[in-house]
């Protein structure tokens, strides 16, 4: 069976399924997900970071009261 067979079949089973039911499978599909892999939100947060940084944006170490 072809990744794209598979796929397709995933998304026609899921579009079934009742919203919390949705909701559970997400839940569950996140458990397989490796915890060193960056997510497409991971990326864009990344990025608006570099982008503060590369503007000034940020603080020292020295500059937080750990207190």
């Amino acid at each position: 069976m072809t990744s794209t067979l598979v796929r397709n079949q995933l998304v026609d089973m899921i579009d079934l399924l009742h919203e919390s039911e949705q909701a559970l499978l997400l839940e569950i599909v996140k458990r397989f997900m490796p915890d060193d892999i960056a997510t497409k939100e991971d990326l864009e947060d990344i990025a608006i970071a570099k982008a503060e940084y590369a503007r000034g944006e940020f603080l020292r170490e020295d500059d937080i009261n750990w207190k």
